[in-house]
């Protein structure tokens, strides 16, 4: 199997894969929310900005790099009008998320003043008093003292920091807005106003990214001492400039490192950490001190969670029932102005399915415990998975004692590759999105 970087998405982020979401199954979230509140399972909140700067070459979110002040305004009336529509609804009312994330695109594009009126408006709507953790992601370049201090008003407990690298050639010629300088001066504001978590996100392989400039951004990383690290691989969706580049010049592998390359990097940087003093939490982050440092969006998600999801193009799960909404603002609004939940496709997951995805996730942690399984799903790891823990087990990429399956440091920096193993025979070899 070639490891070049070849187009495609390479992380798995949920499952069963987005294709086989679709539109026959949006009724099923109207009477879903129609039906009385669960009484065990923790909410979460998720609301999608997507506004940017500019928009880079390896992005595939939807984002709009062209919209003024007031088509921003519009759009944010349209998403606390859909959160107020999901409010009423008596599956989430007088429910309390336990998380909140605002994701993007670029939610610091949004200016200070409007920042403050829209989380007054969705408190106003669903109360965050029982949240254990709310994130927010930031692109540097769109940060100064004022609108930090606002982002920190808000009740923000977890700021991420979407750095990528530190060199301002490979930051241009990726297509990132930001530069080194303002790098450094966001973090410097956010650490003098005492947020309780700073990460910062890294991506190996980038375009041009060599080892030398991979290790001084290690080095620059480990010096800023940020409370989590995570680290991406870079991969080429299908809708990325890069991607389009390469359809345009027939190429198959993609004008990055390959994945050989870049999971060398990524051990690197985990073992540079880990020298720090840092923890390798999961695939993807390292934190200072795991007992303070906690990804309660990630664990609660992947234990099984409700997650609301607001805003265009956005990813949301209830009730066992995944869903996304429309991807273009003007329809997104349209279906909202009409009385109708903007969205654009969904998946009624089976008791199977739900399992698998607990369990596929959950693996990206580099652990799991058998006996959760065992209790919730009434699955016996070992017996549903005979072939492939074995194949796992003899190539040295997990191994099991006790209640713990345990993968090796070589399985984690491979796992989204590992995982397709583990799904149903009618998800496999097809397009993930």
């Amino acid at each position: 199997m070639s490891e070049d970087t070849e187009a495609g998405n390479y992380f798995v982020a949920n499952y069963p894969p987005f294709s086989f979401w679709g539109e026959k199954d949006i009724p099923c979230i109207n009477s879903l929310l129609n039906s009385p509140t669960p009484k065990d399972t923790p909410l979460g909140l998720y609301l999608h900005i997507p506004f940017c700067r500019k928009r880079c070459h390896f992005c595939y979110f939807r984002v709009y790099t062209d919209k003024n002040s007031s088509e921003i305004r519009q759009y944010l009336d349209a998403a606390i009008q859909e959160l107020e529509t999901y409010a009423e609804k008596p599956y989430i009312q007088g429910r309390k998320p336990k998380f909140i994330y605002f994701g993007g695109g670029t939610p610091s594009y949004l200016s200070a003043t409007q920042l403050a009126s829209l989380t007054e408006r969705m408190q106003d709507i669903i109360p965050w008093d029982e949240a254990e953790e709310v994130t927010f992601e930031c692109e540097p370049g769109t940060l100064n003292e004022n609108k930090l201090r606002a982002i920190r008003d808000m009740g923000i407990t977890r700021l991420s920091l979407g750095i990528e690298n530190f060199d301002d050639h490979i930051l241009e010629i990726n297509g990132r807005a930001h530069r080194t300088p303002e790098i450094l001066r966001a973090y410097e504001y956010a650490r003098s106003i005492n947020f309780p978590q700073i990460n910062i996100d890294l991506i190996s392989g980038m375009l041009e990214e060599t080892p030398e400039n991979w290790e001084q951004c290690v080095a620059k990383t480990i010096e800023l001492a940020p409370d989590c690290v995570t680290i991406y691989q870079m991969e080429i969706p299908y809708n990325t400039t890069i991607y389009k580049r390469m359809k345009k010049e027939g190429k198959l592998a993609a004008p990055v490192a390959d994945w050989t390359t870049k999971r060398a990097w990524v051990d690197y940087a985990f073992r540079e950490l880990e020298v720090a003093g840092y923890t390798i939490t999961s695939a993807y982050t390292a934190v200072k001190d795991p007992v303070q440092t906690k990804f309660v969006y990630r664990d609660r998600l992947w234990t099984g969670a409700d997650l609301l999801s607001i805003g265009v193009a956005s990813f949301g799960h209830l009730g066992g029932i995944h869903y996304q909404n429309l991807s273009h603002i003007g329809q997104y609004a349209e279906m909202l102005e009409a009385a109708n939940l903007p969205i654009n496709r969904a998946l009624v997951t089976t008791d199977e399915e739900r399992f698998l995805r607990e369990f596929i996730l959950q693996m990206k942690i580099g652990h799991v415990r058998p006996s959760y399984f065992r209790d919730k799903f009434k699955v016996n790891l070992s017996e549903c998975f005979v072939e492939q823990l074995e194949d796992l087990k003899q190539s040295g990429l997990i191994s099991e004692t006790d209640d713990l399956l345990t993968l090796s440091r070589d399985g984690l920096l491979q796992i989204d590759k590992l995982l397709h193993a583990f799904f149903l025979p009618q998800h496999s070899g097809v397009r993930y999105t």
